[in-house]
Parts: C-alpha cells; structure tokens; sequence
C-alpha cells in the first residue's frame, strides 16, 4: 500500500483543471457528485485509510463489514485520487448518458460493493490454494476496481473499436486484460487482484446473470412503490406501470434500461400506450349505450372524460381521411 502524502496537492489541482477544461455543465449529475465525493473524503476522510481499505483478515475474520463500502471512495494520495477521477470523468460521462442518471447510479453502487466482494473472495482462494496467509491480509483501497467494471461494460457498448495503449493497437475486446497486466507490471503498488475483481463483475453484468437480477430488483422495488400508492389512487393496470384518478392516467414511472416485464400482459396485450389509451377509449364508447354490466368502469381502469371522447372521433376522422 502506498502512505498517503499530504504535499502540494499537485494532483487535486490537475483535476480541478481538467474538471473546467470540459465545462462542470458538460458532466452528468451522477458522474460529477460521485467524483465530488470522492474529493471530498479524501480531503475529509470517512476513517483513517488502514481503517478503511478492505481485506480478508479485517473483513471476514474481524466483521468490519463497512469496509465494502469505504474502500471504493478513499484514495492513497492525490495521484491515486487523480488518476482514477479522470478516467472515471470519461467513463462516466458516457455511460451516465446512456443508461440514465438513476441507473448509473444503481449501477455504481452495486458495483462498488460486488468488487470488494469479488475481491475478498479471489484472496481468499489465493489463501487456500498457496496456504500464504499474506493474501488474506492484503488491504485495498481505490476506486479503479470499480473503473475497471466500468471499462468492461463501455467496451461491450461500443464492440469492434480499437484502443491505442502505449501506442499499440488492442481490440476494446481484450483492451481491459491488456491494461490489467500492463498497470501492474508498470505500477507495482496496484492490486492486481482488485483490479480484477473490477473485470469479473463487468463480465457478471454485460456477460452473466447480474444485470437480469439488478432488473428484478429494481422491478420489485417499483411495483412495491405503486402498491403503497396513496389510497386516493389506484393501479389501473395491476403490475403494468399506470396509475391515476378518474380523471385518466400518468406514466412517468422511470424503469431501468431495457426493463421489460409480463406481469401486466393480461391487460396491455402487448400494445403501446397509445395503443392502449385508444383501445380504452374504443371500448368505453362501445360500452356507452349500455352494454356494460351493473355499472362497472371501462375496461383498462380508465374513467374517461368528454375530451377522451372527442380525441377519438378526431383520430376517426383523421383516418377516414387516411383512407
């Protein structure tokens, strides 16, 4: 591990520099308040850094669970600091306006705590296979397991690409293991095993099972959410993410990227909202001279008004016209 230096600050100042150079308003939220905090404790430290690096022998054997959580976002120095926060500004920026603020979020949480995790696991196997305790007390600390992870899935999102490391052309395919053997070879002080950690939970996501089970998660937390809704509202479609009063209906329930789910099929059959709000309509004008039993509401949960009725006769008209 390498003693954290308290000089010139020199490499807090190169990454102010950098942070003006692309303009603070050119940054996503997420990427600028992570590198924000990550700033801010090392400045401001959560726990003295062999407090907060992460091990087997602190981890597993001792219980300082906490340690997952505060290794990611303590730095050895400002160099560490500053080499980690601009490549996470490149990373970032780009996946940040790809996935979306709150899943880039998500994403940086769970994997944060998966690299520590994956981490303690290689060391420990290192242990058992060699039988040399030192595995098991090595500490860790930094955030390029996570950068590392986070190069794995830029990679899978812009496949066949060519990255120039030390001016030799490397397909972004293998760019993550060449750079994972060039650091530590280049920089002894890195820990190869966290590093890759950082590619083996990128790989969980882009190759394995992670990324479905982060969706379930996430689809469970939301539709929990709409079932403590208020009781002055109601779920219209059971699971299928509409909700609202008599008065129609809002959708502006953000899913995570890609999110699909069959647990409202039965209602929206597979059709758009636009669909789905014309269906509604074409049904509850069916429905008007009488044919619905016992007063029951529309079908799909909509309590439509006269403007609902007027747009569908515009939209018939406006398709005879079509014809």
């Amino acid at each position: 591990m390498r003693n954290r230096q308290r000089g010139s600050h020199l490499g807090l100042m190169l990454l102010a520099s950098q942070l003006f150079l692309m303009g603070l308003d050119n940054i996503p939220p997420v990427t600028l308040a992570v590198l924000g905090l990550n700033v801010y404790l090392y400045l401001f430290p959560a726990a003295p850094l062999m407090q907060a690096c992460v091990s087997v022998q602190q981890a597993y054997w001792f219980k300082d669970w906490r340690r997952l959580l505060l290794s990611p976002l303590h730095h050895a120095d400002d160099w560490h600091l500053y080499f980690n926060m601009v490549s996470f500004l490149w990373k970032g920026t780009k996946l940040e306006r790809r996935l979306g603020g709150p899943w880039f979020l998500y994403l940086l949480a769970v994997f944060s705590l998966l690299t520590g995790v994956v981490y303690l696991l290689l060391e420990a196997g290192l242990t058992e296979l060699t039988q040399d305790q030192s595995y098991s007390m090595a500490c860790a600390v930094g955030f390029s397991g996570v950068l590392f992870a986070l190069k794995v899935l830029s990679n899978h999102y812009h496949p066949g690409g060519v990255t120039y490391v030390m001016g030799f052309p490397v397909s972004n395919r293998y760019v993550s293991w060449v750079e994972l053997v060039l650091i530590h070879v280049t920089s002894p002080g890195t820990s190869l095993i966290g590093h890759l950690a950082g590619i083996l939970v990128g790989l969980l996501y882009t190759a394995g099972p992670l990324k479905a089970v982060m969706k379930k998660c996430a689809g469970f937390v939301i539709l929990n959410g709409y079932n403590s809704q208020p009781s002055g509202y109601y779920n219209s479609s059971g699971s299928s993410g509409y909700s609202g009063t008599s008065g129609g209906y809002s959708g502006n329930h953000q899913y995570p990227p890609d999110y699909t789910t069959n647990y409202g099929s039965s209602y929206t059959g597979g059709l758009t909202e636009r669909e789905q709000l014309e269906a509604a309509i074409r049904n509850s004008l069916h429905d008007r001279g009488g044919t619905s039993q016992g007063g029951a509401p529309p079908p799909y949960g909509f309590h439509l008004s006269e403007e609902a009725r007027a747009e569908d006769i515009r939209l018939r008209r406006l398709r005879r016209f079509d014809s």
